[in-house]
């Protein structure tokens, strides 16, 4: 790889050991991919809060220091961890306070992971605790380069926003961190950006529900390519868009799509690929009800022990739509919908958390079931209005799953029975 002078420093220990093998790191990560050179980033998001016992472990160990060598740097040398040198965030991680009680999940991992991150945080991590960071503040611009983890945050990173990022792990967010540098390949060259498949949508395409089968259709289908999505699509917004990655993740392998009009690198059909406009896919009535019947193929037994809001976390609109449909009703199953902290908070200033708990539904934090690998005690059957969560969980948990509206997820929470159907 050809490195600046200021790589080269780093790799030679000028910054210290911990730095010398991150960089080391980043160099035979970029070389056994075939990279160049680095991209100079000032934006990771990565994972280093969350516990496991692994973790507990090595922290009792040699303490947060040790954990971020192992872990963070795939090091068997124990590191003296510096000061982030550039903007960093935790993205999700396990259950937190708020779930002590509701989700059995050991109170000693909330411990660890407060302890976890007032350490991280005294050493520049922004504890955002949420696998929608774009939704809390952090927001890169268009052909920035950055550094992130997490399938559904990647995805609406390169796609809605326009910045930059192949879906990076552990250890090279945590190099990353030390070092505002990740190799240049993939989704940071132009050349890689541009559509493989054309999808269109000869169905209407309108809501959540809709955008995430459309979403877990194409990822079925172009698995780890780049799709480019035409048809009957109506305006969406940032939970529609959210939704779709999210599913396209889930189905597939989805880091980049395109939405002519929509999507910042295809303002038109022709500019979203680099030679002709291939033949398009027809997502039409028979592929949405297939999809809808995938995704529905692990619901036997229709009462509902369980339902699940806000995979990928949720946004604000989301929480105060599933308020209204609370409203002055009365639960008979357990109803979790997850959202960020930072968001948490807005919905009890307006009201919207009073109006769910009051129905007996919980705003949860930080974590999700998959996340934390945690349900209500005895769940059998779960529903959510989330593709990627009614595709992973029954095989995390074992447990059934169905798919629908959040009308729909609400009706099972409060007659504990899955009425769903296809509109």
């Amino acid at each position: 790889m050809r490195l600046t002078d200021d790589e080269k420093a780093m790799r030679d220990g000028v910054e210290g050991p911990a730095v010398a093998a991150a960089m080391d790191l980043l160099i035979r990560y970029g070389e056994a991919l075939n990279a160049d050179r680095l991209c100079d980033t000032r934006n990771v998001a990565g994972t280093m809060t969350q516990p496991s016992p692994a973790k507990t472990k090595l922290v009792r160990e040699g303490g947060w220091h040790k954990a971020f060598s192992v872990i963070n740097l795939d090091s068997d040398d124990d590191f003296e961890i510096p000061h982030m040198r550039v903007p960093t965030c935790q993205l999700q991680h396990g259950f937190g306070e708020d779930a002590l009680g509701v989700a059995p999940y050991p109170p000693a991992m909330v411990e660890l992971q407060s302890d976890a991150e007032a350490f991280y945080g005294a050493h520049g991590v922004n504890i955002l605790a949420t696998c929608t960071p774009y939704q809390v503040g952090n927001l890169p611009v268009r052909g920035e380069h950055v550094a992130w983890m997490e399938s559904s945050a990647v995805v609406y990173a390169n796609s809605v926003l326009g910045a930059r990022t192949n879906c990076e792990g552990t250890a090279s967010t945590g190099a990353a961190s030390l070092t505002g540098k990740i190799p240049c390949w993939g989704n940071h060259s132009t050349e890689n950006r541009y559509g493989t498949h054309l999808v269109e949508a000869r169905v209407p395409v309108d809501g959540f529900l809709e955008w995430g089968m459309l979403g877990y259709f194409v990822g079925d289908l172009v698995q780890e390519n780049r799709p480019v999505v035409t048809g009957q699509l109506a305006q969406p917004d940032l939970a529609d868009l959210k939704h779709f990655g999210a599913a396209t993740a889930s189905s597939g392998g989805v880091e980049l799509y395109h939405i002519p009009g929509i999507t910042p690198e295809a303002p038109t059909l022709e500019s979203a690929f680099t030679g002709p406009v291939p033949a398009s896919v027809a997502y039409g009535l028979r592929e949405r009800r297939a999809t809808y019947e995938t995704l529905n193929s692990q619901g036997t037994n229709t009462d509902v022990d369980f339902v699940l809001l806000g995979c990928p976390h949720a946004s604000l609109d989301q929480i105060a739509r599933a308020a209204r449909a609370l409203d002055g009703r009365t639960l008979t199953a357990e109803l979790w919908i997850m959202t960020p902290r930072a968001l948490r908070a807005v919905a009890d200033r307006s009201g919207y958390t009073e109006t769910i708990t009051r129905a007996g539904g919980r705003v949860l934090t930080d974590s999700c079931p998959a996340m934390s690998r945690s349900a209500p005690k005895g769940t059998r059957v779960f529903a959510t209005d989330s593709a990627k969560q009614a595709h992973y969980l029954p095989a995390i948990l074992g447990i059934e799953a169905w798919f629908g509206t959040l009308e729909e997820c609400v009706d099972a929470a409060v007659t504990g029975k899955w009425r769903g159907e296809l509109p």
